[in-house]
Formats: structure tokens, sequence, C-alpha cells
């Protein structure tokens, strides 16, 4: 099934919504309860139908393309070290002499 896009859905809503009232009104204007009334009635409701399903695909707007999230800054004094490397060092002059070795690059 494919979507529609907002601007037909929009058109499609308008349109579907006019001919419901139009189908209503001439059901209450002629008030036949022979054929003709069941099957203007049966056309109100599926008009209607249409006209909320347009409005819902009106309302939700297509998934947009996927913003790339800015690069994150690290604020501390290791940059270039992940989680793992830190959890491998857990000597204070281990994680000392790699900041020392960092900074000098």
């Amino acid at each position: 099934m494919t979507r529609l896009p907002r601007s037909r859905a929009r058109i499609l809503a308008v349109t579907a919504v006019l001919a419901t009232v139009a189908v209503l009104a001439t059901m209450v204007v002629l008030r036949r309860d022979d054929f003709l009334g069941v099957v203007l009635a049966i056309l109100v409701v599926l008009l209607a139908m249409t006209s909320g399903v347009a409005v819902d695909a009106a309302r939700h707007q297509p998934p947009a393309t996927p913003v790339a999230a800015p690069p994150q800054q690290v604020t501390g004094g290791l940059r270039g070290i992940d989680a793992d490397t830190l959890e491998t060092l857990d000597d204070p002059m281990m994680v000392a002499a790699l900041r020392a070795r960092l900074r000098d690059r």
C-alpha cells in the first residue's frame, strides 16, 4: 500500500468532506425511505470513513531523512580513548602514562 503525499491527502480530505456534506444534505432534503435512501446512507458512511483516513494521512508527515548527530565533544583530557580502554586501566599510573602519551601527539 502506498502512502499519500501530504498535499494529496489534504485535497482528498477536503473533497471527501464536501462530498459527505452534499450527500447528507441530499438525504435530509429528499427524506426517502426506499432503496435510494439506503444507498445514500451507505455512501455517507463510506465518504465519512474516507475523509477520516485522509485527514489522518494529512496529519502524519512522512518520516524525514535522518539528520546526522553532531560529533560529541569529549570534555575530559582523555580524548580518543573509549570506555573499554579505561576499564582495563585500573592502575592510576597507567592512566597518567596514557594521558602523557596522548598529550605528546
